[in-house]
């Protein structure tokens, strides 16, 4: 096609009237789900762009989505890109914009944004009280006025939490190694100020205490909790403190830096890996694939995190119910650092052994 795609061919190529492609865009009129995803999927696969500007003149609709962030750094970078291809799907421009300063500055922001008329729509990745905010429910943008959804991905300082802080993957971790023979743990942790490393120094201790009180793993203990910063010097000193006669061991750190720590200090030890302690780490670092051992390591997908935000906020202003749970965002990336275990994909990587 050497011209740009226009909405009448998505309405060719999809079977369906112009009206049942404007209604998949813009949220509007009454069509079934899946007559939308079809009509989005068509537009998609061959480009089609819908012109806001146009639009805008004659509906009186931006076309606009205001995304709300703090500090966008790497990880933020990439949920803001999962977020960003939804709402271009669904035939809208995402624009972000960074508001430092208290929840109460944050709020004041956003109710400024949502009254600029320059936005139909305004999603929030950080904390704001909750007045400002809209109902993600059936008829909760039906008063005409801009939703604004918040989805808690971010606290005040950019530190994960909801979805991105769960850390049900240790008990997978804890549970995977005592059914290969391990016996004895030992978590790193972060700074407990965060909320992911709370969560994954939590479930830790939960999933230890559940094999210990097994008939069957009675002899599982904990050696200890070391650690409690995000630095892999501080992890490396830490496992000075594990009792020398602790091996055969296996340490879960908070993330991939403690877990490189982990593995140095081990060495220093004149302890190899996997054969001494087995390693864990979380985030799935570039480094941790390149490290000797290779690092065994939690991926999250931060994309997706940011599609299941967008997908919130449009279904909001289209007065649908809250989308149902997408995609894991967590998936282990099974390595060398935990040695060979029953099941375990051979190429390294995918879901818990079986």
């Amino acid at each position: 096609m050497s011209r740009p795609p226009t909405s009448r061919d998505v309405a060719r190529l999809a079977g369906v009237s112009q009206a049942a492609v404007s209604y998949a865009l813009t949220g509007r009129g009454t069509i079934s789900a899946a007559t939308r995803e079809h009509v989005l999927e068509v537009a998609r696969s061959i480009g089609y762009r819908p012109n806001l500007a146009a639009r805008s003149m004659r509906t009186r609709r931006s076309g606009r989505l205001a995304v709300v962030t703090g500090a966008t750094l790497d990880h933020q970078l990439r949920l803001l890109a999962g977020a960003g291809e939804v709402a271009e799907a669904a035939g809208y421009v995402m624009e972000t914009h960074t508001v430092d300063g208290t929840v109460e500055q944050r709020t004041a922001r956003v109710r400024e944004l949502a009254a600029s008329g320059q936005y139909e729509g305004v999603l929030t990745l950080v904390p704001v009280l909750p007045e400002v905010l809209t109902d993600p429910a059936p008829g909760a943008a039906d008063d005409g006025g801009t939703p604004v959804v918040a989805e808690a991905t971010f606290d005040e300082e950019m530190r994960s939490l909801g979805d991105l802080a769960d850390a049900s993957t240790v008990e997978v971790f804890v549970g995977t190694l005592v059914a290969a023979g391990y016996r004895r743990f030992v978590h790193v942790g972060g700074p407990d100020q965060f909320a992911s490393a709370r969560a994954r120094h939590d479930v830790y201790l939960a999933a230890v205490a559940r094999a210990a009180a097994d008939p069957a793993t009675g002899d599982v203990v904990s050696v200890g909790v070391v650690g409690g910063s995000w630095s892999g010097d501080d992890a490396r000193r830490a496992v000075a403190e594990i009792p020398a006669d602790a091996a055969p061991l296996a340490v879960i750190a908070a993330n991939d830096y403690l877990a490189a720590g982990v593995v140095r200090g081990a060495a220093e030890r004149g302890w190899s890996v996997p054969e001494d302690l087995v390693v864990t780490g979380w985030d799935n670092f570039e480094m941790g694939a390149l490290m000797m051992p290779s690092l065994t390591t939690v991926d999250v997908d931060f994309p997706e995190a940011g599609r299941a935000a967008m997908r919130t906020l449009v279904a909001t202003m289209r007065g649908e119910p809250r989308p149902g749970p997408g995609s894991p965002i967590h998936r282990i990336v099974w390595r060398e650092s935990t040695g060979e275990l029953p099941g375990a994909p051979a190429d390294g990587t995918g879901g818990p052994p079986r």
